[in-house]
């Protein structure tokens, strides 16, 4: 437990409204001006900004409100209070395991602080086929400034930690470009824990930044709170019904809470955003509601070193390389981006292939071991079309994604690359993650048997952290279902501010590009409902 300041124990000493949970009951009723469903990154952005017109914001959240002092460093502790599903949550087939928040600050609470602007090829891409002509890079700029200040994005300014270096130095022997990364801390300890939240209030998450700024000036946040349905007639939405759960998700005991608003702001993330809209049966005369869901589908290599790497310690990502990004064009065969994860015991233990002593051999030789991470950016090829958001029967929500074939020779490319790269860096051993892998122990023999693994879904283990589309914004309601301006084309006071919107994946950790387009359109939504210009603080 951390004995640092505590903001969030301190703002609720100080009377911030929260309810829900160990907080006390929801109210049955409550009217607003807005209401915003989720608490992760575009949503603390569109509570910052709203609040600052004046507006009366009520935020919804399905999770817990945790703080440093409950951040202790434990994946035994992290995953099952401050993740979906306990950090378990899969597609239809099992094939993919999705990494998101579930607690107050959604996945910024969580995430290793990676931050990108959108890439140009992604915005003009956006511009060419779903007629977003006003996303220009000249024209996001300032958005995107403006998130950088407010939440401290910039330069790492201290070395890369073995892990990350690695990375670098294996790309530097082959020639191939790999740069920094910013992120969003301040006074950083450099423990490593990002993954399982910041003890330090380091990481300027929506949980110590928008979401109390929002609570000091007199929102309510409901938390362990979900929100059913939203109650849409003729073209508006009416109010959003709400019940109580678990810390599981479950259904807690205790009465329904009904919200109306004048304007209501979906921001759950992509999977649960376009299925709250499912079980609400929002319109959706196109068809378009939760397809084109994209994950940014990861695969994993790792390689062991006879020198410690200890990979839980420092700065979990500050290395990256677009190299194999710009290799075709952006619709041609998929690209991918090289990062290094951190190497936590859970995480690597259900990652890296083997049973019984070959993995006690493994996890026995933990600080010696490097992980390298391929991002693949799907969506812009006829071939890459997503994944469908759907409703199980009890009314959750279920991804099928599938891993095709198109997606499935990236993922091999992207193996390639990896050993390729360790290799050089001065691996002992090679061990990509799948399920008819073996270590080997030169490139010389990695390269051939990478090249003849059969690409299947469930050999081939396959992760993701960032969801995104599945709400996607487009110039014309026949290729979206949300306008530029974020607004959903046939409910006319209902806005989606959330990854959900992007009509392709971005190419990069999308955290930054959710924060500078939701100011956008945040700020605008604040000038036509409160008639006022307002800012980032």
């Amino acid at each position: 437990m951390s004995r640092l300041p505590d903001p969030i124990a301190d703002g609720l000493a100080r009377g911030w409204r929260v309810r829900g949970g160990p907080h006390g009951e929801a109210p049955g009723s409550i009217a607003c001006d807005v209401a915003i469903v989720g608490s992760g990154a575009g949503a603390g952005i569109s509570a910052e900004l709203l609040t600052a017109a004046g507006l009366d914001v009520v935020i919804v959240e399905e999770g817990p409100l945790r703080s440093s002092r409950d951040f202790r460093q434990l994946e035994s502790d992290a995953y099952p209070q401050l993740y979906q599903e306990s950090a378990a949550r899969k597609t239809a087939d099992k094939a993919i395991t999705i990494l998101q928040g579930r607690c107050v600050g959604g996945s910024t609470t969580v995430n290793w602080t990676s931050s990108f602007r959108t890439p140009p090829k992604t915005l003009a891409h956006w511009r060419e086929h779903f007629g977003l002509a006003e996303l220009t890079d000249e024209a996001m700029s300032p958005w995107f400034a403006q998130a950088e200040r407010r939440l401290s994005i910039g330069p790492w300014l201290t070395p890369p930690n073995e892990n990350n270096d690695l990375l670098l130095r294996g790309a530097r022997r082959l020639g191939i470009a790999a740069a920094a990364i910013l992120r969003n801390v301040q006074g950083c300890w450099n423990l490593g824990s990002c993954g399982l939240g910041c003890p330090t209030n380091a990481k300027q998450s929506m949980l110590v930044t928008t979401i109390p700024a929002a609570l000091e000036r007199g929102a309510t946040l409901l938390v362990h709170t979900q929100v059913e349905r939203i109650e849409i007639e003729r073209g508006r939405a009416q109010a959003l019904h709400c019940v109580p759960v678990a810390l599981n998700g479950d259904r807690a005991p205790g009465a329904a809470t009904r919200i109306s608003a004048r304007h209501v702001v979906v921001a759950g993330g992509a999977i649960n955003s376009p299925a709250l809209l499912l079980r609400s049966e929002a319109p959706d005369p196109h068809g378009l509601l939760g397809r084109r869901t994209f994950l940014h589908p990861v695969v994993i290599s790792a390689a062991r070193f006879d020198q410690r790497v200890a990979g839980w310690q420092g700065a979990p990502q500050t290395i990256y390389s677009d190299h194999f990004l710009d290799e075709h064009a952006v619709d041609g065969p998929i690209g991918y981006k090289l990062e290094a994860p951190p190497i936590h015991p859970v995480i690597f233990g259900t990652t890296l292939p083997g049973f019984g002593p070959d993995q006690a051999q493994a996890m026995a030789a933990l600080a010696h071991w490097h992980a390298q991470l391929a991002l693949l950016r799907d969506g812009f090829h006829p071939q890459s079309p997503g994944g469908r958001v759907t409703l199980r029967d009890d009314g959750s929500a279920l991804l099928d994604y599938p891993l095709t074939p198109f997606v499935m020779d990236g993922a091999r490319r992207a193996l390639l690359s990896m050993a390729e790269l360790q290799f050089a860096a001065g691996a002992r051993a090679v061990h990509v993650a799948h399920e008819m892998a073996r270590a080997w122990t030169s490139w010389a023999d990695a390269k051939p048997a990478i090249e003849a693994l059969p690409m299947q879904p469930l050999l081939v283990r396959v992760f993701s952290a960032h969801v995104m589309g599945g709400c996607g914004m487009a110039g014309d309601a026949g290729r979206g279902v949300v306008r530029p301006d974020g607004v959903h084309w046939q409910v006319e006071n209902l806005s989606v501010h959330d990854g959900s919107l992007f009509p392709t994946s971005i190419g990069a950790n999308p955290q930054l590009s959710v924060y500078g387009l939701v100011n956008k359109l945040a700020t605008q939504l604040a000038r036509r409902l409160a008639g006022r210009d307002v800012a980032l603080a």
